[in-house]
């Protein structure tokens, strides 16, 4: 023996030992840095995501700024009636009361008058009243002596020559370059407010002792093909003796009349007829209205007071119909004298006679910037085309004011709180991001689709949780070895299967298969679980020689057709119970009986369908948890006399709820960040409702949507990364949860 060893213990053998040591310590240290660094750039990975994404999204929360631009000296000192700036803010116009509108240059290379053009009034007569239109028509009126006006359309043009940009001024007269007789009776039109259309022309004006409504509207002869106007007029016949300021809605249905601190508001949709729809105590107390403005859009009325109180005012859904309310007031902190809104968005900005001036957003209640102009503003404020400037004038010129406000809808409150939006009934949570109409206001409330993501996670983890944890106790503890090794691996291929095609089935197939056979789908969950203690009652009375007959390490095998036949009965008895119990219609009786909505895609489709994805990664990690518990920990507990079921409950369970608990959590993970089967088996309807059969939008389909459709840059594009970044710290939190948790079972139950 001693010869051998001292054979075996050559120089040779020595050295072949020392290279296999060498060979299995490189391994060793290689195989130590390859996880070690795949770790870190694991980690790194999910660093560099955290920040891109708060890269994104930091510009939402960026506050407006503004600067000085070009100025304007004018020649004349006539009241300004119109401004306008095109969308590159190199050329503004200036419409006045005497009929010149004005062009000039903005840029360093063209600077001064442009062009001038002067509105020729018919002999006899001149302007005694003058208005504008709302700020995307562009249109300036004068109203005459003779009960004549006047409408013009001041633009831009835009042509390349040369390939370079040129921006010309262009003076239209969409309704004709003759003067259009308003009054008939050739009454001097005092005060004037104008409703236009291609089609219809609404004038509302003030005359000598009363308050008058005149429609035009075109026509289309059929001989000559060519287009005559039609006149309709009337009186207000309620009118207040004092008129301050007259404002028509461009759908030409309603005249917004201001008198005092009151504000009358009338139906003209018949102009013989008008009618008086509300009157609006709307002054602040003791204080006096400045000026009243529609907002884009015309659905909101802002009223600013000199005290410093702006109002918004819009129409809400009540018990006696339509009318206006006050929702919702902001305080510029000096005497507002005049109102400028936005084209497009919900912006405004008020201004005093010193020059102050503060820009707000209506729906997002934010006060975004404030700025002195050092010149005293009277005649008017006018924003251009894309809001990145504003127009502003003094006593002897105007000044441009440069604007960086790209994102003035967003805001805490916008993104989580109720927001009360125009046409709304009430302040409600509103994810709609696009819509066909141009003066659309975008709702951005996260809220829903949060919600929508948990709703859609917990409905899944009640299908998936009961059955994937009890499928990896029994698989675990009590099922035999050569079932064992069939069953999980068919359980663990399963989260193979795309979701998109889990999705697709539930959708297309499983979803109407739920409607039309809903009695029996609550029936089958009701009698399967009960089927299975049926069961297993029978199979402990059952005679030994009967149970010795049958193989004992299939016997869970017999459960199946047990099963199948149960479940194939309650869809059986399905048509049966809903004529007995719902007259028929079980979709009928939910919705009108019981006035819950029914949707097709609901949560219980989402539910089971989410569930199947889910239940792979539960059972597989839950299943090995248990099978992991050392064997001595369950031998010695059935030594001390324990059965089967208090060993399992006592010890292998504790012992393994740290890895239950990381399994059950990972499935909540991968329900939260679901995708495909919550986009095609769900309306994908953005509401907050817990019931089981309702929809629902969830954070990572909304993004899936929506993603392409958004402009780069905009406020839905950076605010769907918002939405993903929420998405990525809701994880996050799970993930962490799940962690500190696990750990504390773990040393909490390390001692078993």
């Amino acid at each position: 023996m001693n010869q051998l060893a001292r054979q075996e213990d050559t120089p040779a053998s020595a050295g072949i030992l020392a290279t296999q040591q060498g060979k299995r310590l490189i391994k060793d240290r290689l195989t130590q840095y390859g996880v070690t660094v795949g770790g870190i750039m694991v980690l790194l990975a999910l660093v560099l995501i955290f920040f891109y994404l708060g890269y994104v999204v930091k510009p939402l929360f960026e506050s407006a700024k503004i600067a000085s631009g070009p100025q304007i000296q004018y020649a004349s000192n006539v009241a300004t009636i119109k401004l306008g700036v095109d969308e590159q803010n190199e050329v503004a116009f200036r419409a006045s009361a005497d009929g010149a509108i004005i062009y000039y240059g903005l840029t360093p290379n063209n600077q001064g008058v442009m062009a001038n053009y002067q509105i020729e009034f018919p002999d006899g007569a001149s302007p005694v009243s003058a208005t504008r239109a709302m700020s995307h028509q562009q249109l300036a009126i004068w109203g005459l002596d003779n009960g004549q006006a006047f409408v013009a359309q001041p633009g831009f043009s835009v042509s390349y020559p040369n390939d370079k940009r040129l921006i010309s001024p262009r003076l239209r007269f969409p309704y004709g370059e003759a003067p259009i007789q308003v009054d008939y009776q050739g009454l001097p039109l005092l005060g004037l407010a104008v409703g236009a259309s291609e089609e219809k022309l609404t004038f509302a004006y003030v005359t000598p002792g009363e308050v008058r409504v005149s429609q035009q509207q075109a026509e289309v002869n059929f001989i000559t093909e060519e287009v005559e106007w039609y006149a309709e007029s009337g009186a207000i016949t309620n009118a207040p003796s004092q008129v301050d300021r007259l404002l028509l809605t461009p759908d030409q249905r309603e005249l917004i009349l201001q008198s005092g601190s009151k504000i009358y508001i009338y139906d003209i949709r018949d102009v013989e007829s008008v009618t008086l729809k509300q009157m609006l105590e709307a002054g602040e107390p003791q204080a006096k209205i400045t000026d009243i403005e529609l907002l884009a859009g015309a659905s909101s009325i802002l009223v600013a007071n000199d005290n410093g109180v702006i109002s918004q005012w819009f129409q809400v859904l009540g018990e006696g119909g339509r009318s206006y309310q006050r929702i919702r007031e902001f305080n510029a902190g000096f005497a507002v004298s005049q109102l400028a809104t936005e084209y497009y968005r919900k912006s405004f900005m008020a201004a005093d006679s010193s020059g102050k001036t503060a820009l707000f957003y209506t729906t997002s209640e934010r006060q975004l910037l404030t700025f002195d102009t050092q010149m005293s503003l009277s005649g008017g404020m006018a924003f251009s085309p894309r809001s990145n400037s504003l127009l502003a004038q003094g006593e002897n010129g105007a000044q441009l004011l440069m604007i960086d406000n790209p994102h003035p809808e967003v805001s805490w409150s916008a993104l989580w709180q109720e927001v009360w939006y125009e046409g709304y009934p009430e302040p409600d949570y509103v994810w709609q991001s696009t819509s066909a109409n141009e003066d659309f206001e975008a709702k951005f409330s996260l809220t829903p689709l949060a919600f929508g993501t948990l709703k859609a996670a917990m409905y899944a983890m009640l299908f998936a949780a009961p059955i994937a944890i009890s499928g990896a106790i029994y698989t675990a503890y009590f099922m035999s070895p050569g079932v064992r090794a069939i069953v999980k691996p068919t359980v663990e291929i399963m989260e193979a299967l795309p979701t998109v095609i889990l999705g697709f089935l539930a959708g297309l197939w499983l979803a109407p298969l739920v409607e039309e056979n809903l009695p029996g789908i609550v029936l089958m969950l009701i009698l399967l679980p009960l089927s299975m203690l049926a069961s297993a009652v029978a199979w402990h009375f059952m005679p030994q020689n009967w149970k010795l007959k049958l193989p004992e390490d299939y016997r869970e095998l017999f459960l199946i057709p047990v099963l199948l036949a149960v479940g194939y009965g309650a869809f059986l008895l399905s048509p049966s119970l809903e004529n007995l119990l719902f007259d028929g219609d079980t979709r009928a009786y939910i919705t009108n009986d019981l006035g819950i909505t029914f949707d097709q895609r609901n949560a219980l489709v989402v539910g089971i369908a989410m569930g199947f994805a889910v239940i792979p990664t539960i059972f597989s990690i839950a299943e090995d948890a248990i099978f992991s518990v050392p064997r001595h920990l369950s031998n010695g507990s059935l030594a001390l006399g324990a059965t089967q079921w208090q060993t399992l409950t006592r010890v292998v369970i504790l012992t393994a709820s740290p890895g239950i608990f990381s399994a059950v959590m990972m499935g909540i993970g991968r329900a939260v960040g679901e995708t495909m089967i919550v986009l095609m088996a769900t309306g994908n309807t953005p509401i907050m409702e817990w019931s089981i059969f309702e929809g629902m939008r969830t954070l990572a389909a909304n993004i899936a949507v929506e993603m392409p459709e958004s402009a780069m840059g905009s406020s839905h594009y950076r605010v769907l990364f918002l939405a993903a970044f929420v998405l990525f710290i809701f994880t996050f939190i799970f993930n962490t949860l799940a962690e500190y948790v696990r750990q504390r079972l773990r040393d909490r139950y390390r001692a078993l």
